[in-house]
């Protein structure tokens, strides 16, 4: 039946068939992003077919008419199902305690339309099937059933994973969308009755005999309260996630409202006190201000220097330097779901669309995406810098949208950054030029990638700098990650590494034993040198690192060279000249790097500097400090384009690229026989015969002649010369994107 909230009419939605014992129902989504769905008047329908016996046990403040039947009661269970016989015995302690027995053969779940007819019936579990709940995309169906199983279906109705086997065990239990079970509680003293989420999935509560508990998405408890209530069969949230309501078995509603959220940030300290109250506290001169609100709070955010509220109807923006006069503008849509922020200016994630506010409250864009969802987004779906936005699309879950923070136009050449695998968590890094912009990401396999977020026509280089990564962050004043990876706490003091001199990356990483956070814990913040860390179990640990690195960062980006090998040489960490290393061939300043490498016994590549800097040209420079960072393709690209072709051709030889050297060769009609010599040199020191059909035709009928080869490369070294000599300034314009 349907019933009228209005008019309290009501109308009946299907007849079953006689052989259906209906338990429980739940409509399919109506709406997703906004959107009504196709099968919005369709529901599933959670059954047992065939009564035998069922047990369940009820205390006597559940029930409104019990009378005590005896102080202990032996229960003998018969139930034939492929030939099994069953018997329990149910000792009962209490004389206030009473026993229904009742029980189902073979439980199945329907998919019924609204007109009444059966789409498809799955036979689900041995027993009832005791509740069925759609996602809130409507993409697959959670069944949980008498025989102590939770299995995920597809919409179809086809059975994708059991995610438990056992009996009731008075816990609560909490899951990955890849069925790893990341939490499972204490036994509680009274079966678990009710879960349930709320709208921003970062909380849940759990009913139980007397018992209400809000708990974080991790599955840690923020509260616990014993309402004299009975217990609580079913829990609502509201659609903003401050409030719930919680069925209970005395016949009341209960009403409860999340209160006492806490946001730190450097000094201060803020607490939500009442819903529409907040106290601002000053650790270090203990002062307190009292924030008063029109409406109840549902988010807030603090950080840089900024507190920004929403309340069901406004935003409300604060500085930390005065709290007295904050900037108020009205929202859009009343339920904000997410507030990022960045130094310059903040987003607002609501059922509306994405908002990017200055914090002088101008709107500055929306960015939008085909098949946007603002309804799923959260802190690891979505990451924001002072000029960028990335969005990991919900659609598809290897796919990030990378958009202009000024504009809302996509970045470079407008194409979304795609990954082989499904991507669980994004975060953009937060200072230095757009250009130079880093994107960090964990997939589903827990290795942690990067690259750059400027894209242009070509494949962008994507480098998997960690794996078993459980949770990551970026520092707050320079570009600085730190993560937990495989029981490791690890922090990526030059991330940008990996793009220079790959092998010098595990010299530029600070590593620390991560046993003490327990299993599955989370980077909270990462503010300054300070990290903060919550464990499992909800408790807070604060780590320091040095903040040497994040000065050398300061002096690099202001090119104070000077300073910053003074600065190295007065820690004496190497460490820190592995960074500094890698930092002056990024910006290709080679005598800071030939020190830094000298200073950590990388003699080879002190050796290949000295030779770079030997070099006539700063074309060809250039691009040795491209070959010397692995870019290949870069170094080549330019000197062709500055008509160095024996130099190109000379470092496709070096690299053993003999194809690619003989290409270029013919091409330009230069140097075959210099190619052909060089081959053949290389296979006599290995005593091999030539195979490559394309070498055997070039090498017919010519002879090598050394002397003249060697007499073309001093020519060619000599015009190379007298053309840097003749414009210094040629070809000064030249960028090679890294």
């Amino acid at each position: 039946m349907k019933w009228n909230l209005l008019t309290s009419e009501t109308t009946r939605v299907v007849k079953l068939p006689d052989d259906i014992y209906p338990i429980d129902l739940h409509w399919f989504p109506r709406s997703i992003g906004g959107k009504k769905q196709s099968h919005a008047e369709s529901f599933v329908l959670t059954s047992s077919d065939g009564m035998v016996w069922f047990g369940i046990h009820i205390p006597k403040q559940d029930v409104f008419n019990g009378k005590i039947i005896a102080r202990f009661f032996i229960v003998f269970c018969v139930c034939i199902f492929n030939r099994i016989l069953l018997r329990s015995e149910i000792p009962i302690h209490k004389i206030s305690d009473i026993i229904w027995i009742l029980n189902f053969c073979l439980g199945k779940f329907h998919l019924i339309s609204k007109s009444g007819r059966v789409e498809k019936s799955v036979e689900a579990h041995c027993g009832a099937v005791l509740a069925g709940r759609w996602n809130s995309e409507g993409t697959a169906l959670v069944t949980v059933g008498e025989d102590g199983q939770v299995k995920i279906w597809s919409k179809s109705g086809m059975l994708r994973s059991t995610l438990a086997q056992q009996g009731e065990d008075c816990k609560y239990k909490v899951w990955d969308s890849y069925g790893r079970l990341l939490y499972s509680s204490q036994p509680h003293e009274y079966p678990i009755t009710s879960v349930a989420w709320a709208g921003d999935g970062e909380l849940f509560a759990v009913g139980s005999f007397h018992t209400l508990r809000l708990c974080d998405k991790t599955g840690w408890s923020y509260a616990l309260e014993k309402p004299n209530t009975g217990s609580i069969f079913n829990i609502a949230w509201s659609i903003d996630g401050t409030q719930l309501a919680g069925a209970c078995g005395n016949g009341h509603v209960i009403f409860a409202h999340v209160v006492e959220q806490r946001w730190e940030w450097k000094n201060l300290e803020i607490t939500l006190i009442k819903r529409r109250t907040m106290e601002v506290h000053n650790v270090i001169n203990d002062a307190v201000d009292l924030l008063e609100f029109r409406d109840r709070v549902i988010k807030a955010s603090l950080n840089y220097g900024h507190l920004v509220v929403s309340t069901s109807l406004q935003c409300y923006v604060f500085s930390t330097k005065n709290w007295n006069t904050p900037l108020i503008f009205d929202l859009k849509e009343g339920t904000v779901s997410l507030i990022l922020q960045a130094e310059r200016h903040f987003l607002l994630v609501d059922g509306g669309g994405l908002y990017l506010y200055s914090y002088e409250g101008r709107l500055i864009s929306s960015p939008k995406f085909p098949g946007m969802r603002t309804d799923v987004l959260n802190a690891q779906t979505v990451s924001l810098s002072n000029d960028t936005l990335a969005v990991k699309d919900k659609a598809d879950e290897k796919v990030i949208y990378i958009f202009e923070a000024l504009s809302g136009k996509p970045l470079g050449d407008g194409k979304p950054l795609t990954h082989k695998t499904e991507i669980v968590e994004i975060a953009l890094d937060q200072k230095g030029l757009t250009i130079e912009r880093k994107i960090a990401f964990i997939d589903k396999n827990r290795d942690l990638y990067i690259t750059s977020v400027k894209r242009f026509g070509k494949e962008q280089k994507i480098v998997k700098i960690g794996t078993m990564v459980q949770t990551l962050a970026w520092n707050d004043t320079s570009n600085i990650l730190c993560g937990i990876q495989d029981a490791r706490f690890t922090v990526w003091y030059y991330p940008n590494t990996v793009y220079v001199d790959k092998d010098l990356l595990p010299k530029t990483l600070y590593e620390k034993d991560a046993s003490e956070f327990s299993k599955n814990p989370q980077i909270v913040h990462f503010v300054g040198n300070q990290i903060t860390i919550r464990r499992a179990d909800g408790s807070l640990i604060h780590l320091n690192i040095s903040p040497y690195p994040a000065i050398l960062h300061e002096y690099v980006s202001s090119s104070k060279w000077e300073d910053a090998v003074r600065l190295c040489r007065f820690v004496k960490d190497q460490t820190l000249w592995a960074c500094l290393a890698a930092m002056a061939v990024a910006n290709k300043d080679m005598a800071t790097a030939e020190i830094a490498y000298a200073s950590i016994g990388e003699i080879d590549k002190v050796q290949y500097i000295n030779s770079i800097k030997d070099l006539p040209s700063k074309e060809s420079r250039m691009a040795h400090i491209l070959l010397f960072s692995g870019n290949t393709q870069e170094a080549e690209t330019l000197l062709l384009q500055t008509g160095l072709i024996y130099q190109a051709i000379q470092v496709n030889i070096n690299l053993y690229n003999w194809d690619r050297a003989l290409e270029l060769a013919v091409k330009h009609k230069t140097h075959v026989d210099t190619v052909l010599a060089y081959r053949q040199k290389f296979l006599e020191d290995f005593g091999k015969k030539e195979t490559n059909k394309r070498f055997l035709q070039y090498a017919e009928g010519l002879e090598v002649d050394w002397n003249k080869i060697k007499a073309k490369i001093e020519m060619e070294i000599a015009k190379e010369r007298e053309r840097a000599a003749g414009s210094p300034s040629v070809r000064a314009s030249v960028t090679v994107q890294q």
